[in-house]
């Protein structure tokens, strides 16, 4: 959607796409090499773990903040109503404590 927003022509628009359809198999085939290259509980494996499984949550918060909630945050109706905003904040930071409780098990 934001491609076409974008108003890029269409071989960019078409090559743009298809990198971004090609990396969730590379980085599948990224994790598949370097998981069979070291032992399972080395100290190697658990900072590469830690790297990307840190790497993989910046992205998801940098989605979740930029590309899902600054539209609704930005909203005007929601903007002047001080209730709303309050119960907006108080949903995300309860989202954000629930899924960080759940991790806790993952």
């Amino acid at each position: 959607m934001f491609l076409r927003q974008a108003n890029f022509k269409a071989r960019a628009t078409v090559i743009m796409a298809t990198f971004f359809s090609l990396t969730a198999p590379a980085g599948i085939a990224l994790g598949i090499a370097v998981t069979s290259s070291y032992g399972e509980h080395s100290s190697t494996a658990v900072v590469v773990e830690g790297a990307f499984n840190s790497a993989a949550a910046g992205i998801l918060i940098y989605m979740s903040l930029v590309d899902l909630l600054a539209a609704d945050f930005n909203n005007p109706k929601l903007q002047t109503n001080t209730k709303l905003q309050l119960a907006t904040y108080l949903a995300l930071f309860l989202g954000a404590g629930l899924m960080s409780l759940l991790a806790k098990w993952a």
